[in-house]
């Protein structure tokens, strides 16, 4: 097997960025809520990594954090404009296939877009990607996958006939939470794969997802069970948020209440249906 390139200054920085740090450790400890010492400002000491990054040729021009991502601001806004111009669902998938404002695209195997039926009349959206998710390219496999086609067969349906996506297609780096930033990036394209959807129902799974796309800052146990207005631009759509299935698992004590939820769904549901029987 052959060794594996060594990297270059530049990719290190490039990952070092990438990854948040912002600051290098020193040989010595460092009381930085001290009051500064004049002589050490005026002459402050190498670093070993300071040394070895110094003594190091550099093949490459150096590289700014514009040049490796850009600033959330500009990456928001380019989601926004990116996703406004889709289409058709395809043409939202491929946008995002080669979308690269979200950092998470580089960690994760592969876009994590929807399961299901696109002319479904209900969806249901969760956070982000797990392990399975990730590995397979669908949301919602594994335990947590099973246990929501429960959910779904409960009130008389399967995945041919319900849509299912996240709000973040790719998976955080070992499950993380999403942060704000890159919620709010990915924010763009799942509204406007809800709008291209278009269901008659749609059902946020657990509490990120629900005060993303439900803009309310209260948590699960007060939104869970409730009716919501969620507005396309173009069409009003009647918004319900329940737990998601992974909680499910880890607090089955619950699952009476997400059946009751379940129930004012296929209630809805049938309204959609004949909406002069409910007259």
């Amino acid at each position: 097997m052959a060794p594996e390139p060594v990297p270059t200054v530049q990719q290190l920085l490039a990952f070092y960025l990438e990854a948040g740090v912002d600051c290098a450790l020193a040989d010595e400890p460092v009381d930085r809520l001290a009051e500064p010492d004049s002589a050490t400002i005026a002459a402050p000491r190498e670093t070993a990594p300071q040394k070895l990054v110094r003594e190091m040729p550099v093949a490459a021009p150096s590289v700014s954090r514009s040049e490796i991502a850009a600033a959330p601001e500009a990456a928001i806004a380019s989601a926004r404009e990116t996703a406004r111009t889709a289409p058709s669902l395809e043409a939202l998938r491929a946008l995002l296939e080669n979308f690269d404002g979200c950092a998470l695209k580089r960690t994760a195997t592969q876009l994590v877009f929807c399961d299901g039926n696109p002319q479904a009349r209900i969806m249901f959206v969760g956070e982000a990607p797990g392990r399975d998710e990730d590995i397979e390219g669908r949301p919602f496999v594994g335990r947590s996958g099973k246990l929501l086609d429960r959910m779904i067969a409960a009130i008389g349906l399967d995945r041919s006939k319900a849509y299912i996506a996240n709000v973040i297609p790719w998976r955080p780096p070992g499950n993380r939470t999403p942060t704000p930033q890159e919620t709010q990036i990915c924010l763009p394209f799942i509204q406007r794969q809800i709008e291209l959807v278009n269901p008659d129902v749609l059902v946020t799974l657990g509490n990120p997802s629900t005060q993303t796309l439900l803009s309310t800052r209260e948590g699960i146990m007060k939104t869970r069970g409730k009716w919501f207005d969620y507005d396309t631009g173009t069409r009003t759509i009647r918004a319900i948020a329940t737990f998601h299935p992974a909680y499910l698992l880890r607090s089955p004590s619950y699952k009476r209440m997400s059946w009751q939820d379940l129930r004012a769904i296929a209630k809805e549901l049938e309204k959609a249906i004949s909406p002069s029987s409910s007259g």
